[in-house]
């Protein structure tokens, strides 16, 4: 598979990012959790009509050192090190952490991006994500217990429902891949955590945004989203009835089709605006 490869600024192991297709480039910042290829159904369907750009979040690469100095700011400045290698126009798409990381990015240089699709970027808008979640995964995982770690977080941190991650962990490729990455996951989130609580940063960022959210998913979330449309300066919310937070993986035509229409729209405002 053809792959991107990027100097990172802070002298860490190189940035890579996989690359298909051709056409437009929409730059995939993948969820928590897993990693690049967690979104390779979804690419499938886009990469006959564009360039789709998923960057390997460092501390999701097997076997990676999650330095303590792990930050949002570092993973905003890998996203724009991978970005400064596509042609415009860019649609930035975020995924769950992936799209917090995506926000710093934008934020940091929002001319570097036409556009950007965010999906239920879980921001500590009113409280912090980790709280006591985070403490009793942070035990199992120092218990030498990744899978409970990863399984805690789900059900305390994210809020998933129990029935829908039993069905996760039922198979056990998934529940390694979910025990693999809890060291990487709770770091994530810590980092979002050490953003502090509220998002009044953004009102300047006026970036078209779209921002997606499922109606099945964890009311906290939803919640957020709703805080960051109220904030954002030009952004519209839609809903992908009955999905949750993994859409990707449930209904990826569905998730395509939303940024296939987010793509749509930058095209429309360059010739409104000629």
């Amino acid at each position: 598979m053809p792959e991107l490869h990027a100097t990172p600024a802070d002298g860490g192991p190189a940035i890579t990012a996989l690359d298909d297709g051709r056409g437009p480039a929409l730059l995939v910042v993948h969820p928590g959790g897993n990693d690049a290829t967690s979104w390779t159904t979804v690419t499938r369907l886009l990469a006959p009509d564009f360039r789709v750009v998923r960057i390997r979040r460092r501390i999701y690469i097997p076997g990676a050192t999650i330095p303590p100095t792990h930050s949002m700011a570092t993973e905003a400045a890998d996203i724009l090190a991978i970005a400064a290698l596509l042609a415009p126009p860019i649609l930035l798409v975020g995924h769950s952490s992936g799209a917090i990381a995506a926000l710093e990015a934008a934020l940091r240089s929002p001319s570097t991006f036409a556009a950007m699709l965010l999906y239920e970027p879980p921001l500590p808008t009113r409280s912090p994500i980790g709280g006591a979640g985070q403490q009793r995964a942070r035990a199992a995982l120092a218990a030498g217990d990744p899978a409970e770690a990863a399984r805690i977080h789900l059900l305390d941190v994210v809020q998933m429902p129990a029935p829908i991650i039993d069905n996760l962990f039922a198979a056990s490729a998934a529940r390694a891949v979910f025990a693999a990455n809890a060291p990487a996951q709770l770091a994530d989130t810590d980092a979002i955590d050490a953003l502090g609580v509220g998002i009044t940063r953004y009102r300047t960022l006026d970036l078209p945004t779209t921002l997606v959210e499922g109606d099945l998913s964890p009311g906290h979330l939803r919640e957020r989203l709703s805080d960051l449309a109220a904030t954002l300066p030009n952004a519209r919310l839609i809903t992908l009835h009955g999905q949750g937070h993994i859409a990707h993986v449930m209904a990826p035509a569905l998730l395509a089709d939303a940024i296939r229409d987010a793509a749509a729209r930058i095209a429309t405002d360059d010739r409104s605006n000629r």
